[in-house]
């Protein structure tokens, strides 16, 4: 179907961010997608904070967002607003990487208080880089997501069946851009 890079802006190895987005991705290829994943935090601290647009791992970064149909963007929110680790790729993203492509923007925080950073910080950013389509996200408490000593994850009941309903919906747009971009070519 379609390729999709799904984005872990998460500073921590231990990121309920990053382990709720794999736990997605495997959704979304169930569902018949490629899915990448792409951790910020693997990326070069100096390319990152120096600019350093030309740096190979920025410019392999940029390529597969160049490559990919729709990208998933996963936050946890800090300060009420999405990760500086993710502020600083995007920068140095071109200014249209998101162009023609479908998103799905996704954030973790520890109270409800920052639910509508997803609307108010992340979702501006993202759709200056020139999206096709910016489908609803979906904010999730920390508390809603546990991970059990052998590294399976478990979401509750009510934030997992959120969280498949906007999964399903990125699917669906996504699946319907990929469509009519394969009867016009």
């Amino acid at each position: 179907m379609a390729t999709v890079l799904s984005v872990s802006g998460s500073p921590s190895a231990t990121s309920r961010t990053a382990r709720l987005l794999r736990h997605l991705d495997e959704r979304l290829i169930a569902q018949g997608h490629e899915v990448i994943a792409l951790d910020v935090r693997t990326l070069p601290a100096e390319a990152l904070l120096g600019a350093d647009f030309a740096h190979p791992a920025i410019v392999r970064a940029a390529a597969l967002f160049e490559q990919a149909d729709g990208v998933v963007v996963g936050t946890p929110v800090y300060k009420a607003a999405y990760s500086g680790l993710l502020k600083s790729l995007l920068d140095l993203l071109p200014q249209y990487a998101l162009a023609g492509k479908t998103v799905l923007p996704l954030a973790t925080g520890g109270t409800t208080a920052h639910v509508l950073a997803i609307d108010y910080a992340l979702r501006p950013v993202l759709a200056s880089m020139g999206p096709a389509h910016i489908t609803p996200g979906w904010f999730t408490l920390d508390r809603d997501i546990t991970v059990g000593e052998d590294g399976t994850l478990t979401v509750a009941p009510g934030s997992a069946e959120a969280l498949a309903q906007v999964t399903d919906q990125f699917s669906a747009a996504l699946g319907e851009r990929t469509t009519l971009l394969a009867a016009a070519g």
